[in-house]
């Protein structure tokens, strides 16, 4: 007999192309010997690519004599081949639709959509915001769920698919680990603010606390501050206390012109007080770290712990958690709703939310924003979602899963818009300013704009508690299901170092990312978020993380390839509108935002503070630190593939491996032949 060498890798292989029910079949027959027929396989036991259930017939092959000698290589193989541990599953749809609902709709939809909407247009903002919805935000959300549903795998292991591109997958989970780490000091600022409303009277109410200065002024003190009447000839000054006075100014004196002067500049508000001097007691600068703030550092500890005890117990834990974490919000958010158009003014607040300005529609910035706030809404790029469909059925219509909750979450953007501006336009009218002047973004909407407006409201400790349950629940799924994303990632990825000792990783990781964001809740810790919200995360490297992950399948791994691969999953070929958003509209939307966006470039800045230039240096190694890894491991993987620089391409980019959901009528891949070698060889 001759003899033939295996190599290794291709042997491994070998041995994940049987199912646990060959290996049973095998074990019964008394020589030991393959079955004659068509040979098939369980797509999903590969542990190179997941456990999906998915049973596809390979190329036939002759029957094998039965006076044929056993092959005792194959025995050895099958004999060391252990079954793999089966992936776990989700265990109903709609724990998929609440996981991916809460992954994707959070604090951006609340704090960040409903200010670029007024701030660009009002309502014509919803023009670049939907076209980009439907050529970039749907599409990469579709893909993302399906490449995870397909292989069953984490969002590094996907791109074995493309070997090349798999600097990606690694780029991804580091920007997600950032983000896990910044993202989660908002919830801890929410979380102390609830604290805070457990009282009779709000703290940010009034400027009789000890962290208020000698220019604090309550909405109480400025509305009785004397009115100066004059006629040009006389001047007097009249006390808005009683009947008497009001009764004076506007019926004896109706020959006077009566006005309230206030002077924005020489007084601060309680509200803002109680955010700079007492939550945040922050610095001058990002040189001053000062203490770390021991109140805010426990409420970053209690929902960090909050997150590891949704996550920890793997997916069939997550899933259970998110019926609370997932619909709770919208409870609450109508309900605020309700109370919120209820209000005097409110119906100008909308107006102003809704009310188009179509010249702004030429200016670059609105296009850039409505790009941005799309994938950060949507949860695009980090991997998250990968993670999310691996744990699908292999034939669920991911296709009309990704197209519902897609619009449901722009749809809950545009409903946390009334919400918001309802109560903007009634602080508007109980302040005297206008709309513009009132609305913010970001932390400043949350925790300057939305508790101002709760002082001014009847029972307002209630509808404080209301607020800001309904912004932890927003942000608290947002980051636990993040999170599983990125553990998925590295678990899947290396599963004989962490699969076993899950719960542990999952702590250690989780505690040194609290010792990383501790630096958020110095003194100077609003800088230093400040500076991973513009550079660890940004939209720069944002864009150009999806560039590259829409060109790695689209171009890399070959569009029509991967347009079989749905079929196999959903049993037809999608629209061809998908390929051209895949193929042209998705990495042309990307690189011309991202080439504006650059020519725009302006530093980060936090209110008139100008950052040093070392921060901006600390600032650019973050964001190297993930995008910066798609082009090294590129150049790792060139130089480490053996071969002619033509064979290493085709290898990195295009490897012969066996997929699932293939055709049967599908060349087959360079390991099948060679078992056929081994085989024949034998005889």
């Amino acid at each position: 007999m001759k003899k033939v060498t295996m190599d290794p890798t291709i042997e491994n292989h070998q041995m994940n192309l049987f199912t646990s029910d060959d290996k049973a079949n095998f074990s019964r027959l008394g020589d030991n010997r393959l079955s004659p027929g068509i040979e098939t396989r369980d797509v999903g036991t590969s542990s190179e690519f997941g456990y999906n259930s998915q049973r596809t017939p390979l190329a036939s092959k002759p029957p094998i004599s039965q006076n044929q000698p056993p092959m005792k290589s194959m025995e050895t193989m099958l004999s060391s081949v252990a079954p793999p541990e089966q992936r776990d599953l989700w265990n109903g749809k709609i724990e998929f639709i609440l996981s991916c609902v809460g992954q994707c709709i959070g604090l951006g939809n609340v704090t960040r959509f409903p200010y670029l909407c007024y701030k660009n247009g009002g309502g014509a903002f919803l023009i670049p915001y939907l076209l980009t919805m439907c050529f970039a935000g749907i599409p990469m959300y579709f893909m993302e769920l399906a490449l995870g549903q397909w292989l069953s795998i984490g969002g590094i292991g996907v791109w074995k698919i493309t070997p090349a591109f798999k600097g990606v997958g690694y780029a991804a989970a580091v920007m997600a680990a950032w983000l896990n780490i910044f993202y989660i000091v908002i919830l801890a600022w929410g979380l102390f603010y609830l604290f805070s409303s457990f009282r009779a009277a709000l703290p940010w109410a009034s400027c009789d606390n000890w962290w208020n200065t000698q220019t604090c002024m309550s909405n109480y003190d400025r509305d009785h501050i004397p009115f100066r009447c004059t006629n040009k000839t006389f001047v007097f000054e009249v006390n808005k206390t009683d009947y008497s006075n009001i009764s004076l100014m506007y019926g004896n004196v109706s020959e006077f012109s009566c006005k309230q002067y206030y002077d924005g500049t020489k007084y601060t508000s309680p509200v803002r007080e109680f955010w700079e001097r007492y939550v945040l007691q922050i610095s001058s600068g990002i040189d001053e770290p000062g203490a770390i703030r021991w109140q805010l550092a426990l409420c970053l500890a209690a929902v960090w712990i909050m997150c590891y005890f949704c996550i920890w117990k793997g997916i069939k834990w997550t899933g259970k958690v998110v019926y609370v974490t997932a619909v709770f919000p919208y409870i609450l958010m109508s309900i605020l709703l309700i109370r919120g158009v209820t209000l005097p003014g409110a119906m100008d607040g909308i107006k102003f939310y809704l009310l188009p300005d179509f010249e702004k529609i030429k200016n670059s910035s609105v296009w850039i924003d409505a790009v941005t706030q799309i994938f950060f809404s949507y949860g695009l790029g980090l991997g998250s979602l990968i993670a999310l469909g691996s744990y699908n059925k292999f034939h669920n219509n991911i296709y009309k899963d990704a197209v519902c909750i897609s619009i449901l979450n722009s749809c809950t953007s545009l409903f946390a818009g009334f919400v918001i501006f309802s109560v903007i336009g009634f602080m508007a009218r109980e302040q005297g300013l206008p709309v513009s002047e009132v609305a913010a973004s970001g932390p400043g909407l949350t925790f300057l704009a939305y508790p101002s407006a709760m002082v001014q409201l009847p029972i307002s400790p209630l509808w404080s508690v209301l607020f800001f349950l309904m912004l932890l629940m927003l942000g608290l799924d947002s980051q636990f299901v993040t999170m599983e994303g990125f553990f998925t990632a590295l678990i899947d990825e290396f599963p004989s170092l962490f699969s076993k000792r899950r719960e542990i990783f999952i702590g250690v990781v989780c505690f040194m990312s609290y010792i990383v964001g501790l630096s958020c809740v110095t003194e100077g810790g609003m800088y230093m978020y400040q500076l991973f919200d513009f550079y660890a995360a940004s939209g720069l490297c944002l864009l150009l993380l999806i560039f590259f992950e829409c060109i790695a399948v689209a171009w890399g791994y070959g569009i029509n390839r991967f347009y079989e691969n749905l079929h196999s999953m959903l049993g037809y070929y999608p629209s061809a509108f998908w390929k051209f958003t895949w193929v042209i509209g998705t990495p042309g939307i990307t690189m011309g935002v991202f080439l504006f966006y650059t020519v725009k470039f302006e530093p980060v800045t936090y209110l008139s503070y100008k950052y040093p230039g070392w921060a901006h240096g600390i600032g650019v190694m973050m964001a190297l630190s993930s995008v910066g890894l798609i082009p090294i491991y590129m150049v790792y993987i060139f130089l480490k593939t053996p071969g002619t620089y033509t064979e290493r391409c085709k290898t990195i980019f295009r490897p012969d491996i066996k997929l699932p959901g293939e055709r049967p009528d599908a060349p087959p891949p360079y390991s099948e032949v060679t078992m056929h070698v081994l085989r024949d060889a034998a005889v």
